[in-house]
């Protein structure tokens, strides 16, 4: 019995998002698609309109899914500010031994955003929601005292963003657990 085709979509997108973010857009051709869904390339482009409509599927569920994520953590009243901080820095130091190295938003920040204006509407609608979730978790800190109310949450925000990507692309440049680990203590510092 052939699976529902919602079914096949759903795991070819999530097979592209892979292997995106191993290799990046322009890298990936349409045969190492085609490898990893296990759909041929009439499937493919009869599926998905473009490569890049695929890839657009692909990062909107990247982002999903590790959005998703962070706001659970920053959103964990049951744990003080400061912890939660750390745990969404510590996803940046040890990420899953079978995730791909680095991040695909950051990937597709450098790769594409310059001159897609899609997946750069993309990458700054998940960018605003992250930064207002962190934001509201500096600000909960403020007020409980666990972090300097004199410090700009807005900036301390922006500033955690720009450690984790820079993290992301130092593991994907070859630092080590210890380099990563020293790079988001210094960040817990700072804020």
């Amino acid at each position: 019995m052939a699976r529902p085709r919602q079914f096949e979509e759903e795991r070819a997108v999530e097979a592209a998002m892979r292997a995106f973010w191993e290799s990046g857009y322009e890298a990936t051709s349409t045969q190492e698609l085609c490898a990893a869904t296990g759909l041929g390339r009439s499937s493919i482009y009869n599926t998905f309109s473009s490569k890049h409509d695929l890839f657009t599927r692909a990062l909107t569920l990247y982002m999903e899914i590790r959005t998703a994520n962070i706001l659970e953590a920053l959103e964990d009243a049951a744990r003080p500010v400061r912890d939660r901080l750390r745990t969404v820095l510590g996803w940046a130091v040890t990420a899953p031994a079978d995730d791909p190295v680095g991040c695909l938003v950051v990937n597709s920040m450098i790769e594409l955003a310059p001159r897609d204006e899609d997946v750069a509407g993309l990458l700054r609608k998940d960018l605003e929601t992250r930064l207002a979730a962190l934001r509201a978790a500096i600000e909960s800190g403020q007020r409980s005292g666990e972090i300097d109310a004199g410090k700009d949450a807005g900036a301390l925000a922006h500033f955690v963003v720009a450690a984790i990507s820079g993290m992301r692309v130092a593991a994907r440049g070859g630092a080590d657990e210890r380099t990563l680990r020293a790079i988001a203590d210094t960040a817990m510092t700072a804020v």
